[in-house]
């Protein structure tokens, strides 16, 4: 799968991107939250100060990165009063995280992530010295951490497939090598329809103007195709032991009716914004796009205390 990823990606890095986030950017993220919902134990108890720590920073953080795209639009920042907000956006997102660490670290079993206190301070200061670079590093990394995840997964439900896993693993650095290889001098793409703008935007063409967009483009593609493919195959192949839909197997579902309810609800409410998402990328791809991948920093965030918790 990745090889074939990789191939597509090089060849046709715009449209796979279209084709891609317009098939599986709804369903993956359905199929994680639905997958979430299987990893939280339906009693908190000592969890709780983690828990809402983490569902707080989510939402919070969520709203204030929007908050930056469209009131920084609407009231026309300058680039300087943007940039600030950016970089304490960041901070705030380091300051959460190591948070998180910490509570985490108290928990059975106990660890010592205190190295993570200089590592996070140093975040911080590469946040306010190149604030954009950073947010483009989460952009490339987000989709490697469903590869950490399907690690995780397959240690407890498959472990005889692990050790294969990780030799495929090694795969992804090589192609990526192969993918670099052969677009380094390739010229940018062509067009400057608004659509091939916000895709090369997104991958980080303006900021690194001096890399040819089609091999940026072509690098997230292959990591956004890799993503979507441990959500929406490997990781319900893996992990889901019953159908997606039956709810009564969520730990939190067996804590009282009204919660079997609510997330009952959850699911279908995000199953309608799946098929309104795909309306909207009919009527108005670009701009569609555009909202989702502002809005899509939810489950960004989301994966963060999840995965904290796997550890």
């Amino acid at each position: 799968m990745a090889g074939i990823a990789c191939l597509l990606a090089g060849w046709f890095p715009v449209g796979v991107s279209i084709v891609a986030v317009f098939l599986f950017a709804g369903p993956h993220n359905w199929i994680e939250a639905r997958y979430l919902m299987t990893r939280m134990p339906p009693k908190w108890g000592p969890l709780r100060r983690f828990f809402l720590t983490g569902i707080g920073g989510v939402i919070g953080l969520t709203a204030s990165f929007a908050s930056i795209s469209w009131v920084g639009q609407w009231a026309n920042w300058s680039p300087t009063t943007y940039l600030i907000a950016v970089a304490s956006w960041n901070t705030a997102l380091v300051v959460w995280v190591l948070t998180l660490v910490h509570w985490r670290s108290q928990q059975n079993p106990r660890r010592d992530w205190n190295w993570t206190v200089p590592v996070g301070l140093f975040l911080i200061t590469l946040t306010w010295i190149w604030p954009l670079t950073w947010d483009l590093g989460l952009v490339y990394l987000h989709p490697l951490l469903a590869l950490w995840f399907l690690d995780r997964e397959l240690r407890t439900h498959r472990a005889e497939w692990r050790s294969a896993y990780r030799s495929c693993l090694l795969m992804v650095p090589v192609l990526l090598g192969i993918l670099w290889w052969q677009l380094y001098d390739s010229p940018s793409l062509p067009g400057n329809d608004l659509l091939t703008s916000r895709i090369a935007a997104h991958a980080g063409a303006e900021l690194l103007s001096g890399i040819s967009s089609r091999l940026l483009v072509a690098t997230h593609v292959f990591l956004e195709v890799l993503h979507y493919g441990v959500w929406v195959a490997m990781i319900p192949l893996v992990s889901l032991e019953s159908a997606a839909w039956r709810i009564q197997d969520v730990p939190l579902a067996k804590r009282s009716p009204r919660w079997k309810w609510g997330l009952s609800m959850f699911l279908v409410i995000g199953a309608m914004l799946v098929l309104v998402l795909w309306a909207g990328f009919f009527l108005d791809y670009p701009l569609t796009r555009d909202i989702y991948f502002t809005v899509a920093m939810l489950h960004v965030l989301a994966e963060i205390p999840f995965l904290l918790r796997l550890l």
